[in-house]
């Protein structure tokens, strides 16, 4: 079913263009991938995304204090849950006037919430399921982490911890992401429970690399995701395991015929993730890849899709990049 109490409507160019600025204000890396993915796939990526982020930019709010944090994101899993436009429209207008975050493309997020929602309501009813679903999921697992230190940003205890963590934020979105993917396709019926098997490590890995590459900016800012005296190697392993467990999916994709606008799309981000945590590894937190490395990258991608050689390729470390 479409979110209650949102009429289902098509969207029209406009708005569509707005989602697409949505997702390029919000994040570079999915900015670039989601858009390689075929309709329906593609509008229903963003919308996860952008709903998800949501979630991400209330349980971060730097500028709020951890009740805020916790009221807000109990709120947002009741509208997931029971969507209504008015409280849509009551929550942007609430959470714009007294932004959590300083990003001003999270900021625009917030304040098109009611965007979100009315494009929510396009759906296919299976997909807005799924994105529910998963959604709260996400959204209340963050609210169990903001919640057991009310003086103090998020913490980590141990590598446990961190594992945790990391499934909560980002193995459910491969798992999402993975059943969104597998939605209309019977051509991948075959390896759909090899694709579910791998879905959360997937996600997992992704933002090991995220922690690894942002841990002194986030503790800068007093956010410290990284548990005390954590063994840097040790969790640089643990994500180069979940980067091997996103290429065995790549090839698992590859080898069911899926589109290649499908391999591009799950390829790309796997690929970015392998050659910034090799840089990382070389030249420490903070270090990212140039435009001109990104190119490269997504050319040599493309050559790989070309050849069939895709699950090949995002296996193995790529050349150095500078």
């Amino acid at each position: 079913m479409t979110p209650t109490g949102l009429a289902a409507t098509a969207l029209s160019r406009p708005e569509r263009k707005r989602l697409d600025e949505l997702l390029t204000a919000s994040s570079r890396t999915f900015a670039l991938t989601i858009p390689l993915l075929p309709e329906p796939t593609r509008t229903e990526v963003t919308l996860a995304y952008l709903v998800f982020r949501v979630a991400d930019t209330l349980e971060d709010a730097t500028n709020w204090t951890v009740g805020e944090k916790l009221a807000a994101l109990d709120q947002f899993a009741r509208l997931l849950e029971m969507p209504d436009p008015d409280r849509v429209a009551e929550l942007s207008a609430a959470w714009s006037a007294r932004p959590p975050v300083d990003h001003k493309g999270y900021q625009e997020l917030l304040l098109d919430m009611p965007l979100v929602f009315r494009a929510a309501a396009s759906l296919r009813p299976a997909s807005w399921a799924i994105i529910a679903k998963h959604s709260v999921r996400t959204t209340r697992g963050m609210e169990a982490f903001v919640s057991r230190d009310r003086s103090a940003p998020v913490r980590l205890n141990d590598l446990d911890d961190l594992r945790a963590y990391c499934y909560t934020v980002a193995g459910i979105v491969g798992e999402m992401v993975t059943e969104l993917v597998l939605l209309g396709r019977q051509q991948l019926l075959v390896v759909a429970h090899d694709l579910r098997a791998d879905a959360s490590a997937f996600g997992e890995g992704l933002q090991l690399v995220n922690i690894l590459k942002d841990a002194d900016a986030d503790e800068r800012e007093g956010r410290n995701f990284l548990p005390q005296n954590a063994d840097r190697a040790g969790i640089t392993r643990l994500a180069f395991e979940g980067l091997d467990a996103a290429a065995r999916y790549c090839a698992r994709l590859e080898s069911a015929g899926a589109e290649r606008g499908v391999l591009e799309s799950v390829a790309l981000p796997i690929v970015l993730a392998r050659a910034t945590l090799q840089r990382v590894q070389r030249l420490g937190p903070g270090a990212k890849l140039g435009r001109a490395q990104v190119v490269a990258l997504v050319a040599r991608l493309q050559g790989a899709i070309a050849r069939g050689r895709l699950g090949e390729f995002v296996a193995r470390e790529q050349p150095a990049l500078g």
